[in-house]
């Protein structure tokens, strides 16, 4: 296996390689800080590279295999999102105002590091992780990889730049109103919005840096088996029956089975009227013909969206980047839109929060009742394609706010529901900007599972994991 290639085969296949010792964990560990050298120039994928350490950790691990040691993901490396705290650094969630180094690793970075992952670095987000796009006057401009002149999407977009490129196997990412799926769709990656509670905010609480139930830890990965794999190591809770990565492979994407049949509804209705771009309608309705094709029954049926969900999922952002922001300290010293959020969001009050999370269990039995009569829901993953850098250059807080959320129209509502969805590639654009083109499937509570498997068939059938942004092969 060439260096480029090992460099893309993700990291169920890299564990692999380092179990049988046809690589060391040095040797991948080394692959990767040169390709960060080479490429992160043009990307600001990461905001902090611990290459001393890695090496050190991956010298550890390749003495361990050597004495006999196992474990899953000895001596593959990752990148962690930084929103994420890591011992001894500062957790800087895209802002100048952040001066706090954290005293522990975060829960979901120590069970990582406890199945054998070895940490790359830290990549950027946008401040407070509040923007689908990742650009800060303090960190720089994220690009996407597949074309430079466009955003990797947000707030994981630093974790998305960098799988897509090739600069880690994987990269966790964290989703409060699409923040995983974005960039997955902008990249060309698969990730995973796990359920609520799958993945360990500790020590970070719904309420503290959880925008009151909406963020949720994952993975952003390039196949089904790499994230079904993380989310297995990560998960405190596992699935009801056997593991991610079995589910994944009951999809065909690993060797297994393909899926029994199942009922899955598709709507391209967002939850306030706007216009679709018409590549994400057509890639929408493949994937639709594509189900079908492979056994499964597809009904059209539109999720019951109330007319008080965007101003619930706003007082929910609002609240939570208040919080997070007094957390932080030094509001002062925030871009002016995000000082004005934190603003809004001391407006809303703990009235208005605890009327918006008291009013959940009605908005899930209204959006859930779909799921009552079917195994999954397939949407669009975003309304368009990957926005161009800059869009947002200078605009207010209510004109990136507004304007952001036209962008997203199909994900929030499955953060407050939290249930588990998931993007999955459906290919590219066949215009010059080439770019990267997903949709969205939702799952009934819990059940990761039946969203791996149908993802598995998928990407069976229309593999993407071959592709490579040019230039970075």
């Amino acid at each position: 296996m060439d260096a480029a290639d090992l460099a893309f085969a993700g990291i169920a296949r890299q564990a692999e390689l380092i179990a049988a010792g046809e690589v060391s964990s040095r040797e991948l560990v080394q692959l990767y800080l040169d390709r960060i050298e080479r490429y992160d120039k043009q990307l600001n994928a990461y905001k902090t590279v611990f290459a001393e350490r890695a090496l050190l950790e991956a010298d550890q691990a390749d003495a361990r295999r050597g004495a006999g040691g196992t474990r899953p993901l000895l001596g593959v490396p990752i990148a962690i999102k930084d929103d994420t705290d890591i011992a001894g650094e500062v957790t800087s969630y895209g802002t100048r105002a952040a001066e706090r180094v954290a005293s522990a690793d975060q829960e979901v970075v120590r069970r990582l590091r406890e199945v054998g992952a070895i940490v790359l670095g830290k990549t950027n987000v946008p401040e407070l992780t509040l923007w689908p796009f990742t650009e800060t006057p303090t960190f720089g401009i994220t690009r996407n990889p597949w074309n430079l002149e466009h955003t990797p999407g947000g707030s994981s977009g630093g974790s998305g730049a960098a799988v897509a490129a090739g600069l880690a196997g994987a990269a966790l990412g964290s989703d409060g109103l699409g923040s995983i799926r974005i960039p997955s769709s902008f990249c060309g990656l698969f990730g995973i919005k796990p359920s609520r509670h799958r993945i360990s905010l500790a020590p970070h609480t719904e309420q503290l840096y959880g925008w009151h139930g909406l963020a949720v830890y994952g993975p952003i990965a390039r196949n089904v088996r790499d994230a079904a794999l993380f989310l297995d190591l990560t998960a405190q809770t596992p699935p009801a029956q056997g593991s991610f990565v079995e589910a994944a492979a009951r999809g065909g994407g690993a060797g297994g089975r393909a899926p029994d049949p199942l009922r899955i509804a598709f709507s391209t209705k967002p939850i306030l009227p706007q216009p679709i771009d018409a590549r994400v309608l057509r890639a929408h309705e493949q994937t639709v013909e594509l189900l079908r094709s492979l056994g499964h029954d597809l009904v059209e049926r539109d999720p019951d969206y109330p007319p008080w969900l965007g101003p619930h999922l706003i007082a929910r952002y609002l609240r939570g980047a208040y919080e997070s922001a007094t957390d932080i300290g030094h509001v002062e010293r925030m871009e002016r839109r995000s000082r004005h959020i934190v603003r809004a969001g001391e407006l809303v009050g703990e009235a208005g929060i605890s009327r918006a999370v008291a009013s959940e269990a009605t908005l899930n039995a209204r959006v859930g009742r779909v799921l009552s009569d079917f195994d999954a829901l397939l949407l669009p993953c975003t309304a368009r394609p990957a926005l161009r850098i800059g869009e947002f250059e200078g605009r207010g807080m209510v004109a990136t706010m507004f304007g952001g959320t036209r962008v997203i129209p199909f994900l929030g509502t499955w953060n407050a529901t939290g249930q588990p969805a998931v993007s999955i590639p459906t290919g590219f654009t066949d215009d010059a900007d080439h770019l990267p083109l997903a949709v969205q499937l939702v799952g009934r509570p819990d059940d990761e599972a039946t969203l791996l498997s149908i993802a598995g068939q998928v990407e069976a059938e229309r593999p993407w994991e071959q592709h490579r942004p040019p230039g970075f092969s």
